[in-house]
């Protein structure tokens, strides 16, 4: 069993989210002075919160994708603030958003230095070419992951769709690292 807890952060969650309607940018541009539109560079556009810190791309489909939150639930509540200041503002919405969770990224220190290159020979679809990325690129099936570790100790794990996959990550790696004796304390 690890020696220590890895430490785990939430860095960014990633959510796509749908009203299921067609929206006028322009229109919200009109009624919001401080979204930023530029249809010539860039079809969506980007609708900020300061609580939580948040950028929610706004489509005229009704797709959205927000970015930036620090939980799945700070997430969700950022669309849904989204959504309610649009109506609050005169834009007419009929649905609520429908929100799905895309990826989480995380970062973690496992409290130790690995041997990388016998990690590499070790760990299963595991890639490491130091002279190209300075960290050993893991491939996890379950949760399906991908986790970047470096010989510090620290890692970085995305792909992940909810927290407790990102927990279960880390954990079942570090755990591997601790069973084949490639972390040193």
């Amino acid at each position: 069993m690890p020696q220590t807890k890895a430490i785990v952060s939430i860095e960014n969650v990633v959510a796509s989210a749908s009203i299921n309607q067609r929206v006028d940018l322009n229109q919200i541009t009109k009624n919001f002075v401080d979204v930023e539109y530029h249809p010539d560079q860039f079809p969506g556009l980007v609708f900020r919160l300061k609580i939580p810190k948040t950028a929610t791309l706004i489509f005229s489909s009704g797709k959205m994708v927000c970015t930036g939150a620090k939980s799945e639930e700070q997430s969700r509540k950022a669309v849904q603030e989204v959504v309610r200041r649009l109506k609050k503002g005169g834009i007419p919405i009929k649905n609520e958003a429908e929100i799905v969770i895309q990826n989480i990224v995380a970062s973690a220190n496992l409290g130790g230095k690995i041997h990388l290159e016998e990690a590499a020979r070790v760990l299963p679809k595991s890639m490491y070419e130091p002279e190209q990325f300075p960290g050993l690129i893991h491939r996890m099936a379950d949760p399906k992951t991908v986790i970047l570790l470096f010989a510090s100790g620290k890692l970085v794990c995305t792909g992940a769709k909810r927290e407790s996959e990102v927990y279960r990550a880390v954990n079942n790696l570090h755990v591997m690292l601790e069973e084949k004796k490639l972390m040193i304390y």
